[in-house]
């Protein structure tokens, strides 16, 4: 079992990566500050890991909410049955919130344990890579909106983090891929030593070999971690996590969420990223094969879909956290393993890298 630490003072947590964590109290017990446990997630986690993840807290009074899965229902009307079980069962804001599941689960989890009462604790169990790669680390929560990807939310940390790589292996192999673009996305902006080693271990990372596994997960929880404890509300380089986000957000956006995973949103993304960082002379046509090469070996798309026109992804994309003034402000390459966020651009050479 690995530990690492997200360093915030006051509100520093661990993260726990290792197999057969789901349902030791002894890993989640000492960050459950009351007696009352509500567990979030969804009906395809819930058959396979929700009595056991309920075994864990055997001592304290709970209770469950079991919502569709699906981006498509990370709205906020998926927050009403987590309020309504929570003001029901008459749980007090010493109540810790445990979300088991995948991101979606786990940004309604974070978001409603904002929002009730103000805010109340609460523990990320996440279930898919994506997750447990990225967005358990961090205290980003939130919905979505019609008009826009991850726009209402809040930043909650949890108390802990517990990563039990044995539920990968329920994972579909389209999911297991989604998640593997994030992990690419920290050798891109920050490690090129892992992106190579990613480039030497991509077969062994589809065949869901644990070692190879519990390896990239800690490198990318660890790079993430460092970044979060620099920046924790996204007002600097912690916006480097965004490679490929902007474009990937937008794509989400204008087909329709869950018509394409998050992951292959962002895979698409950073292709389109790198073409740009070359069209403007930062990168050469070898790096963005090399890029375009990994992405295509994690069984990821890498075209835009023929529907989302350069006109209609820019104007997605005018609806996003990082616009400025009116500027698009986009993660691009000024090397391989050396990113960059910037607004200072010809807006020419991004519609053209959109036009293809």
């Amino acid at each position: 079992m690995k530990t690492l630490q997200v360093d915030l003072g006051a509100r520093s947590y661990p993260i726990y990566i290792g197999q057969a964590l789901l349902g030791k109290s002894k890993w989640i017990a000492p960050y459950v500050k009351g007696q009352q446990v509500l567990v979030v997630t969804n009906e395809t986690v819930a058959p396979l890991y929700l009595e056991k993840a309920l075994s864990a807290f055997a001592d304290y009074q709970t209770a469950e909410v079991i919502l569709p899965d699906g981006e498509k229902y990370k709205t906020l009307e998926s927050l009403n049955p987590i309020f309504e079980t929570l003001l029901e069962r008459h749980f007090d804001r010493q109540t810790t919130l445990v979300a088991l599941g995948g991101g979606v689960v786990g940004d309604i989890a974070g978001f409603a344990a904002a929002a009730y009462q103000r805010g109340i604790p609460f523990i990320q169990i996440p279930t898919t890579l994506l997750a447990q790669v990225d967005s358990s680390v961090g205290g980003k929560t939130g919905v979505n909106h019609a008009l826009g990807k991850n726009m209402i939310g809040a930043f909650h940390q949890p108390n802990c983090v517990v990563i039990d790589i044995n539920t990968l292996q329920t994972l579909d192999d389209r999911q297991l891929s989604a998640g593997l673009a994030e992990v690419i996305k920290y050798g891109l902006i920050n490690d090129l030593g892992f992106f190579e080693w990613l480039e030497n271990h991509a077969a062994d990372l589809l065949a869901r070999d644990s070692q190879t596994l519990s390896y990239a997960i800690a490198q990318s929880c660890q790079d993430k971690a460092t970044l979060v404890a620099e920046d924790e509300r996204e007002n600097g380089r912690r916006a480097l996590l965004n490679l490929g986000h902007t474009f990937g957000h937008a794509i989400e956006t204008g087909m329709g969420y869950g018509q394409i995973l998050h992951g292959e949103g962002v895979a698409i993304g950073m292709v389109l990223a790198a073409q740009m960082s070359a069209q403007l002379g930062w990168i050469n046509q070898t790096d963005v094969s090399r890029v375009m090469a990994l992405i295509e070996k994690m069984n990821l798309p890498t075209d835009q879909p023929e529907q989302m026109t350069a006109e209609k992804m820019l104007g997605i994309m005018q609806v996003d956290k990082k616009v400025r003034q009116g500027k698009i402000r986009l993660v691009l390459l000024e090397k391989l393993g050396q990113a960059v966020i910037t607004d200072d651009y010809d807006p020419k050479v991004l519609n053209e890298t959109l036009k293809g």
